[in-house]
């Protein structure tokens, strides 16, 4: 019974929190409409529809049909590289507008149960008191809080890491080490730092604490890992893009752990509004429940012994504490640094997301503490910590399952509705965004991008999470150029309102849909 009820748990438990906190028809990967919408999610979905619809990216990870000529590496498009690489083969199979992005999430729910039930499995007293303690483990709200960018959904990558540095044997293999990082790297740069931390506790017990043979073997392997995460950055495309240069704006406020930051997400406790970039990105909320088991779980440790496994699971976690740290530093940082410390911490600009393996070795001690108690008090404890933990979240998850209801209209535009788009586009060489930046209305630049790579027509712009020098030299060059009204033939122009039109364009202007547009031949 135990062999098909795990399983089935494994599933069932993922799949209702989906259902809670996404549409279903998210699922259908035929639906993209929701996507596109003026998102992080869109650009995702874009960018991959853009590598798969493009003829040249062969084995690169980068596609030209947007941000033509140089185009850009899905990476920076917030699009996955590893779902959109492992798709490519089948991209001919798939609907014309699909998206992964909803199957993504489930995928990650269910491999976060997964690794924590890894985690708690030899520690739970009892079956009822072992579910609970996945439950709390693997769904906190800092993992629902991703739903704009789901590819920071991948927590299981956090969860995974852990299992390796806590098994003593797996700990030291490069066999188990190298697929992890790899797989973490094609996800998000963000992950992986988190990854490698914990990599690096494990590797830096193991030196210390070896022989002479054993700091060699322990060397050997730090260089093949690090020779594999420089290739695959070679391969993602990271070189010559500009450093935002704001590290510590988005950095995690001290009250984070119990303040929900929106009124909405918590329905127990009060919301202090942060700084938009400190109250997403630092965004580091326990919930009601988490905050009620930290405190159970010390109350349970002051008069209830450690058992066997957890004192060992407390003894080995000892080597992670250095890296624990650090995480915490940068994370909580928020200062002024001279220009070269913000280049060196651009990579981890959006610092406040650092803090989270903490918060899972947080929750992960403090479910072990209550496993200490019999298996039908560990059991009451727990559900009513996750009674609790549900009762305060039904608000975030209505409040993120709204901004997903768009799904189940199953329209694909929105913004871009007048039937004449798809023959102007088609009818033209290219497709420009002036003046160069997107984000003033990113919602009909992803229709419009979409509706060009659909035609195979290459957009001199995107909306990136870093932009090369290159494209920030020619789009400067190419503002000017058609401020003077020099328009490159074949060119369809998209201008936005109350923006300058050139007297060169003014015969060939059209509205359609609100915006304004420069076709590429007279329209009058």
């Amino acid at each position: 019974m135990r062999r098909i009820t795990t399983p089935l748990l494994l599933v069932l438990l993922p799949l209702g929190l989906f259902l809670a906190f996404f549409h279903p028809t998210t699922l259908q990967v035929g639906n993209a409409g929701w996507l596109i919408r003026g998102s992080d999610n869109g650009e995702n979905a874009l960018g991959a529809h853009a590598y798969w619809h493009d003829r040249s990216a062969g084995g690169s990870l980068k596609t030209i049909l947007v941000n033509a000529p140089e185009g850009v590496p899905i990476l920076y498009t917030d699009s996955n590289p590893l779902v959109t690489l492992a798709a490519k083969p089948f991209a001919t199979l798939l609907p014309d507008d699909a998206q992964l992005v909803g199957p993504f999430v489930l995928l990650s729910l269910i491999l976060q149960a997964f690794f924590a039930w890894l985690l708690l499995r030899r520690h739970a007293p009892g079956r009822v008191a072992l579910w609970a303690g996945v439950m709390l483990l693997a769904f906190p709200p800092t993992l629902a809080n991703r739903f704009v960018h789901v590819n920071l959904m991948a927590h299981w990558t956090i969860l995974a890491a852990l299992c390796l540095f806590l098994d003593a044997d797996r700990s030291r293999r490069l066999a188990w080490w190298a697929p992890l990082i790899a797989v973490t790297a094609l996800i998000h740069s963000y992950l992986l730092i988190m990854v490698g931390a914990i990599w690096a506790s494990a590797m830096l017990m193991r030196f210390t604490g070896g022989s002479r043979q054993t700091r060699l073997a322990t060397l050997g392997q730090a260089v093949a890992i690090l020779s594999l995460v420089a290739a695959l950055a070679w391969w993602l495309g990271i070189g010559d893009q500009i450093p935002a240069g704001n590290f510590g704006a988005f950095s995690m406020p001290l009250d984070a752990l119990w303040n929900p930051g929106i009124g909405n997400f918590s329905n127990l406790l009060p919301a202090h509004e942060k700084s938009p970039g400190r109250g997403f990105e630092g965004f580091q909320y326990l919930g009601a429940g988490g905050l009620l088991l930290t405190a159970l779980a010390v109350v349970v440790a002051v008069y209830r012994p450690a058992r066997e496994g957890e004192r060992a699971v407390g003894q080995r976690l000892r080597g992670l504490v250095p890296a624990l740290v650090v995480l915490t530093i940068l994370a909580v940082a928020h200062m002024h640094l001279p220009p070269l410390a913000l280049a060196l911490l651009d990579p981890v600009r959006a610092s406040g997301r650092l803090f989270w393996p903490v918060g899972y070795v947080l929750v992960f001690m403090a479910v072990l503490s209550v496993f200490r108690l019999s298996a039908e008090r560990a059991a009451l404890v727990l559900i009513a910590v996750v009674a609790v933990q549900v009762i305060d979240l039904a608000g975030m998850a209505d409040a993120i399952r709204a901004q997903s209801r768009e799904a189940d209209r199953h329209q694909l535009y929105a913004r871009t509705l007048d039937p004449r788009w798809n023959r102007l586009i088609g009818l033209s060489r290219s497709i420009a965004f002036m003046p160069g930046d997107v984000t003033h209305d990113l919602d009909v630049f992803q229709e419009v991008a979409w509706r060009a790579t659909d035609a195979g027509r290459p957009v001199a712009n995107v909306y990136a999470a870093r932009t090369s020098r290159t494209t920030t030299r020619r789009l400067e060059t190419e503002a000017a150029t058609f401020a003077r009204g020099e328009l490159v033939p074949g060119r369809l122009y998209v201008v936005p309102a109350g923006a300058p039109m050139p007297a060169a364009a003014r015969s060939r202007r059209l509205t359609l849909d609100g915006v304004d547009l420069v076709a590429p031949f007279p329209t009058r």
